[in-house]
């Protein structure tokens, strides 16, 4: 009998487990993801809505832009370093 799917998945939006997805029509932040650790499940909202600077790093990137990617990453770094169960972690891999 395949395991039963985890109604967190299904309440977030999401396809799976540590699958970050966009959600334009949120007030507030602009991901979700049901993140898993172990035996550890977490639906955790991460992301400025409508933040303009977010991104991967672009070809030609100003020295602006990549002086603040680098900032956001060594302001967050104690909480990416969290790991997974992180919102930090998220907004690190997903928006930056």
């Amino acid at each position: 009998m395949p395991a039963k799917k985890d109604p967190r998945l299904a309440r977030a939006g999401v396809s799976g487990f540590n699958k970050p997805k966009r959600k334009p029509n949120h007030p507030k932040k602009s991901h979700v993801v049901v993140a898993k650790e172990g035996d550890k499940v977490k639906t955790i909202r991460f992301g400025e809505q409508g933040a303009k600077t977010a991104g991967k790093p672009k070809a030609g990137e100003s020295d602006k832009m990549k002086k603040k990617r680098s900032s956001f990453k060594a302001r967050h770094a104690k909480n990416i370093s969290k790991g997974k169960m992180s919102a930090a972690y998220w907004a690190d891999k997903v928006k930056w």
